[in-house]
Parts: structure tokens; sequence; C-alpha cells
């Protein structure tokens, strides 16, 4: 099967790599052709030292290029990146072939989630073409070929099957879903609590503290997945529960990494830095604060992160505001 997978960050290296060496002809874009070029010569990426890629794997900045003939597209772009991409796409004249959403996020104004966008652009006939990949997967780990697992969704069955199929292996297990919009929100979603954890770590607070707002945070996700008809039972596995464990838990998690560097001192914009990587949080809890005010939907955890990012709370004071709301019965 010949395969365009768009995108070279982390994720996408390591996913393009496991396709190629599952015997598909892959070739790897990015916009860069600096970085295509490096990625050829060394086989190996910056921030997934002492792994090379798959031998066979292709790497190039031509998207027409990565495109022609291609059976599948794979995206790991980023939730900000996928529309104008996928613009690009539309003005070649591809994206008639299935198309895998590997990124997590929520875009800003239109409250689109990704595999939404991707319909959007492309139009309601393309929807029985997309599907998405998500749940708890670091790429440093499936590179080293960690045992995982993951969930997948389309909004067609036969697509969901063929994904499932596309990307199984010995150790990288695939769990079909059919709900697309609780998988895709879930994985958007538990970047913002991620943020979170590692503001309350970086806070020198306990794992009491991290309990706390992972359990209320996906209580805080279920409450909002309303609004995209998702159904609440996926946020209790892979896609939801699952992929907030690893995001909170881990240190390899940039979204947790991004919070940690702010409570340490860290502007937002430093933060971003020091980290190296997009940190998808940082954009969602936009586009999840706009959802929340449209429907009336609290979502205070969501709310103390995005006022630490663009409108300079202090850490300590958001921690306080959260512990001074009002107790209600618990309900889930």
């Amino acid at each position: 099967m010949n395969i365009c997978y768009l995108g070279a960050g982390t994720w996408g290296f390591c996913l393009a790599s496991l396709l190629a060496s599952k015997g598909h002809r892959v070739i790897l874009w990015t916009k860069r052709d600096d970085f295509a070029k490096l990625l050829a010569k060394t086989r190996e990426h910056p921030k997934l030292p002492n792994y090379q890629a798959d031998p066979t794997l292709e790497f190039t900045s031509d998207l027409a290029a990565a495109l022609e003939g291609a059976d599948f597209i794979i995206e790991s772009v980023t939730s900000a990146g996928i529309r104008p991409v996928f613009e690009e796409i539309k003005k070649l004249g591809a994206g008639k072939c299935p198309i895998v959403i590997t990124s997590k996020g929520i875009e800003q104004n239109s409250g689109l989630l990704l595999p939404e966008v991707i319909v959007d652009i492309l139009g309601p006939s393309h929807r029985k073409w997309v599907g998405c990949l998500s749940g708890p997967s670091h790429a440093e780990e499936v590179i080293e070929k960690l045992p995982t697992s993951v969930v997948c969704s389309a909004y067609e069955p036969e697509l969901m099957r063929q994904i499932h199929d596309l990307f199984s292996t010995p150790f990288f297990r695939v769990y079909p879903n059919s709900d697309i919009n609780g998988v895709a929100f879930g994985g958007a979603m538990k970047n913002i609590i991620a943020i979170a954890c590692g503001i309350s770590d970086g806070l020198g607070f306990g794992d009491n503290t991290k309990a706390a707002l992972m359990t209320r945070g996906l209580h805080e996700i279920r409450k909002l997945s309303v609004t995209k008809k998702a159904h609440t039972e996926t946020l209790n596995g892979l896609s939801g529960l699952g992929d907030l464990c690893v995001t909170c838990l881990s240190k390899l998690s940039r979204n947790y990494k991004f919070g940690h560097f702010i409570a340490e001192g860290l502007n937002p914009h430093e933060a971003k830095d020091a980290v190296g990587m997009v940190v998808e949080g940082a954009y969602t809890c936009v586009a999840a604060l706009q959802l929340a005010n449209q429907t009336g939907i609290p979502v205070p955890i969501t709310q103390a992160v995005y006022s630490i990012i663009y409108e300079n709370l202090n850490p300590r004071d958001a921690v306080k505001s959260l512990l001074q709301r009002a107790v209600k019965e618990e309900h889930l």
C-alpha cells in the first residue's frame, strides 16, 4: 500500500516507521526541506536519538510528490496546522482516499474536532473516508516496541476495520470504537488537564492533588463532551481515561512539562521553547473554553489553565480559586 504520511514530529516519525516496517511504501512529508534532507541522511529523528527509521521509509518536503498515488493519507501535523495543510491538499486535487487523523485537538473559533475539520474542508462526500487513531501512546515508547494499546475510529465501519488492520502489530494493539467524536474529544481534552497536573507538581503539591485534578478533570471532559454528541462511556476507555493517565503521570508528556515549567516561573512562551515541541493543550484550552461559554457548562480546570496561559493569572492563585469553589455532591 502507498501511504502519504503528513508531519515529521516524533509521533509522525514513529508511526511512519512502524507502517514502513509492515511492508508499506511510506513517504513522510514535512514542510521544511532542510529537515526532510536531514532525516533522509541520518535516518534518525533529533528528538528520538539512537532509533533508526525503517530503511524503506522515504522523506520529502514536496507535498504533491508525497500525495501522488497515495492509498492512505495519515496525518500527524498539529491541531492548528491541519486546516492549512488540507486546504493545500484540496488545491492539489488530492484527498480522494482514506484519511487518518492522529493529532489531538479542537479547532479554535469553529469548535470542530479534527475529523470534522477534514470534512469541513474537503466536503461531506469525504466523510466516508475520514477516521482517527488516538489513545495513550508516547512515541518514545512505541518506537522501542513497548506494549501499547490505542483506539481507532471512523465515520464508516469498513474504514475503521481498515485502520485497525493497517496499524496493528504484536506490540501495538488497536481497539476499534465507532464513537469517533468521543475518541477525538477525549484525546483533545486530556492535554488541558495534563497542563494543570504539571503546574500542580511544579508548585510542590502531592499525589493527592494530582489525583483530584485528574478525577475532576475527567468529570469536566465528560460534561463538555455532550456539546459534540460524544458517548460519555467512550471517555472511560483508552482515548479518555487511558490517555489522561499517560499524559498526566508521565514526564515524557510535553503538556505536563509545559505546566511544570510555568510553575517554575517561566512565562508561557518560554515554557513552550523549553519543551521544544508543540503543546496542544495550550491551543485546545481556548477552543474548549469557547465551547463551554457557548453552552454554559462550567469547566473550572480548563478556565484556570486558560487564565494562567493567556491572562497572566498566578498559578498559586489559580489553585486557591479552585479550592474555594462551592462543594457539591459528587455525581459521576
